[in-house]
């Protein structure tokens, strides 16, 4: 059997060439998606400036969140743990430690040259980690002293001796070069003051970002490491960290970074196994039937079931194998091109080294030998199971009904369709319901590709008298072939609603979560200007200024962040974390859109809280109640319900005093100023921000509309990968249509011929395949429709109403045009194929 089956892949290289691409590509992209998994996994940051420590020891940003009354969840907390400075000496007299250096890291950004500079600043001390080289000038000794990285120097124009301007910590001042230092292969801007300035200038003289550790000679890493946890015991809680994992310290967003990265190549990784099972099951299956006659006339001669299987999955597995062997260098190459979009699109970090090794290369075999194995198998189950002298009568017609399990596992997911639909429509509310409306479309495509002959049977019925009508005697012909041929109808099909479904459904889906944030963002924002830092963080005292200003109604100090509840437990915030909204009392009713239900927004002072009405009733808090939160950086903090107010669906953020939230933020100070013009007086306002702006170098100016704008641009910025992943999904489902279509026609040659000798021309014959390519893109995208529809209906009642979903038309255009191309393309080239030899050898073939 095994050189029948060798033979068989040489005859028929045409639907073999269909199975092994199919093949090929599930298991390339199952790879990619591996190796991403991988990298997210692992998350290997190498170190770049600290990479002369041997051990580096900082805060510990994990935090264990009770996610129920017995089940905790280990989550990373969103803003840089500190730890106390006199920590360093007890480093310091662990045995085995030769150096300890407190490090102390802060944004700061070098004003005027040819471009505004954002850098990192550190003292002196910690230059010699990497280490840095004078290469002109002294380190500095003093205040007011600064040594710059080569690169930064060259970009600000200056040199050793030159006075340059540096914004940090919401102020700046002038700074003289005291020298400048290079390094190699340290990509990031960075800058050294003395001791006292960097204590001063990072605004936490008591804390520490770090503390980096050199071994003395013949010192164990195991050993002093243990050293250090027994030193800080009960003192700071304290992550370790050596080799590639120290470079999370100078990157601290790698990590929720590595976390996101796990997650969506896991879903993405789930959503293509479960595409290629039906892309690759329904081509091999599709490969098989129209060798039904081949496998009757084996069954008629004397070979037993047995053979036939063995035959069969010799011939699965010698593609598989070829696939295989295809897919090996292919699954690295596109996982990293997906891994470089992925850092376009500023999802990971370009610091994030790829790994992809042999362990991804697992389960994309094993998805592969399954989806092929099992396609082969149930593809041709009647035909191997029939009685010798059945089968070649049963090899000329159609075989009726379904099997019995695929009839169950059909109806299954059907319920499960319309179980998800009513938790979107009727339980969730706002963008949240995205979480269930997005599997809703996937699991309506498998039912209806399970039952998919019931439904084309239907479709096919509601079309059969328009196409007669409008398509003539073409028409007719192609209406009686696809009910003739429902099941071969229905395999063709299928791929082509799969990837409408996809592509419709999730775009919308995303087109309108977006919409929707973005609405959320302009209807919240009142102010009609906001001052920003060049340093990232703005002096609050600039506040008062501000207000004095006579075109000015109202402002507030503006900071986010998230903490955890702890008391009272709230098993739903905890997953995610409480989003935070620090303001100032005084300016909020002004720059915000928040009107309070209760209580009053005055009140927003010190450890004071508003929460939204959907909180607090999930809490059981009201006002004048106390709860406790897990600040973003690890602190605790008791904090006072002030007030209740409305917000919006889906965007549940609480308001808290921006003097007690700014402090547990990594930069320590509100990020921007909010500020409301008075009545008539917005281009006035806007005069008068600069006129102040120019007094205080590294102020920036910016307006409501550049505002949205901005926020607009970042919602498409973070969408432009859930568009990779639907056109990667649809890319791969429109090769399943081209392969389908292309199998199926090209194995109709004796019925072309038989048409020919009756008198049909070869016009006639490509008219009614026209007609038949149109119908079945018809079938498809009708089907693929309603898979749509299933989850955006739903998903638009949650948002407030059905006609809540929005995006442009011109994707639905896009995925019906590309639809009819692709089916008409794949069913008129091989019928023109086809039709090129004569008719009495086509029949005879």
């Amino acid at each position: 059997m095994g050189k029948l089956a060798a033979r068989s892949l040489r005859y028929r290289i045409g639907g073999f060439a269909a199975t092994f691409l199919a093949l090929f590509i599930g298991a390339t992209l199952v790879m990619a998606c591996g190796g991403l998994m991988e990298t997210g996994i692992r998350n290997n940051v190498p170190p770049q400036r600290l990479v002369g420590a041997d051990l580096l020891v900082t805060g510990d940003r994990t935090h264990l969140v009770a996610t129920s009354k017995k089940h905790k969840k280990a989550t990373t907390l969103p803003e840089r743990v500190e730890i106390p400075a006199g920590a360093v000496d007890k480093v310091r007299a662990v045995p085995g430690v030769r150096t300890a250096t407190g490090e102390r890291t802060f944004d700061a950004a070098v004003l005027g040259g040819a471009a505004e500079s954002k850098a990192q600043a550190h003292g002196w001390e910690s230059a010699a980690l990497t280490p840095y080289a004078l290469t002109s000038g002294i380190a500095p000794s003093g205040p007011g002293e600064v040594v710059l990285d080569a690169a930064t120097a060259h970009r600000a124009g200056a040199t050793t001796g030159d006075r340059v301007r540096i914004a940090a910590h919401g102020g700046s001042a002038t700074y003289r070069v005291s020298g400048v230092a290079t390094a190699h292969d340290v990509p990031q801007a960075t800058l050294f003051f003395s001791a006292a300035d960097a204590a001063r200038l990072s605004g936490r003289p008591d804390t520490l970002a770090d503390i980096a550790v050199t071994l003395a000679p013949g010192a164990h890493l195991d050993d002093v490491r243990k050293g250090v946890t027994e030193a800080l015991a009960g003192q700071a809680a304290v992550t370790l960290l050596s080799g590639d994992d120290q470079g999370a310290v100078e990157h601290p967003e790698v990590t929720q970074g590595g976390e996101d990265l796990v997650a969506l190549s896991g879903v993405v990784g789930g959503l293509v196994i479960l595409v290629a099972a039906f892309v690759v099951a329904g081509t091999v299956a599709l490969s098989a039937s129209q060798r039904s006659r081949e496998l009757a006339l084996l069954r008629a001669i004397g070979t037993s079931t047995r053979q036939l299987r063995r035959m069969l999955l010799g011939e699965t597995l010698m593609v598989a194998a070829i696939a295989a062997v295809a897919a090996w260098p292919a699954g690295p190459f596109v996982g990293r091109r997906l891994y470089d979009s992925l850092v376009d699109s500023g999802m990971i970090a370009d610091t994030v080294r790829f790994s992809q090794g042999w362990i991804p290369a697992m389960p994309a075999y094993g998805a592969l030998l399954l989806t092929a194995v099992l396609g082969g198998l149930l593809g041709s189950v009647r035909a191997v199971r029939a009685k010798p002298v059945e089968a070649l009568g049963e090899a000329a017609v159609q075989k009726p009904g379904l099997h019995p399990v695929r009839i169950a596992a059909g109806l299954l997911f059907l319920a499960g369709t319309v179980a998800l639909a009513l938790v979107t429509a009727l339980v969730l509310r706002g963008p949240v319901a995205a979480s269930t409306a997005g599997p809703t479309v996937m699991c309506c495509a498998i039912a209806l590709a399970l039952l998919g002959p019931w439904f084309t049977k239907l479709v096919t019925l509601l079309l059969h008298w328009p196409v007669r009508l409008l398509a003539g005697p073409a028409g007719r012909l192609a209406a009686l072939n696809c009910r003739a041929r429902t099941a071969k109808t229905a395999a063709i099909a299928t791929p082509v609603m799969l990837a409408s479904a996809i592509a419709i459904g999730n775009l919308y889906l995303q087109t309108t979560t977006a919409a929707v944030a973005d609405k959320a963002f302009a209807d919240n924002l009142r102010a009609d200007a906001v001052l920003t830092s060049a340093a990232g963080g703005v002096d609050p005292a600039l506040l008062a200024r501000v207000r004095a200003l006579p075109s000015v109604a109202g402002a507030s100090a503006y900071v986010t962040s998230a903490a955890h509840t702890e008391k009272p437990h709230d098993g739903d915030e905890n997953k995610k974390g409480l989003p935070l909204q620090g303001v100032s009392a005084e300016g909020v009713a002004q720059t915000l859109a928040v009107t309070a239900s209760a209580g009053s927004l005055d009140g927003l002072r010190g450890n004071a809280i508003a929460l939204p009405e959907t909180v607090a009733h999930r809490m059981h808090r009201t006002v004048g109640d106390t709860i406790t939160l897990r600040m973003g950086d690890g602190e605790r903090a008791d904090v006072r319900v002030v007030a209740l107010f409305k917000g919006h669906e889906g965007f549940d953020t609480a308001l808290t005093s921006a003097e007690l939230l700014a402090p547990h933020t990594t930069a320590g100070l509100p990020a921007q100023l909010l500020v409301r013009a008075a009545a008539g007086d917005r281009d006035r306002l806007t005069a008068d921000l600069t006129t102040l702006a120019a007094q205080h170098p590294g102020l920036k100016v910016t307006d409501r509309d550049a505002i949205t704008a901005a926020h607009a641009q970042n919602s498409r910025t973070q969408a432009s990968v859930n568009y990779l992943i639907i056109g990667m999904l649809v890319a791969y489902t429109a090769l399943s249509v081209v392969n389908t279509t292309a199998v199926a026609v090209g194995n109709r040659r004796k019925e072309f011929a038989l048409q020919r000798l009756t008198g049909a021309t070869r016009g006639q014959v490509m008219r009614m395949m026209t007609v038949e390519g149109v119908l079945v893109a018809v079938v498809g995208l009708l089907l693929g429709g309603a898979a749509a529809a299933s989850t955006l209906v739903p998903f638009g009642y949650a948002l407030g109403g059905a006609g809540s979903i929005s995006g442009p038309p011109e994707i639905a255009l896009t995925v019906i045009g590309a639809a009819a191309a692709l089916t008409l393309a794949a069913t008129l080239v091989p019928t023109w194929w086809a039709l090129r030899s004569r008719p009495v050898e086509a029949a005879r073939a």
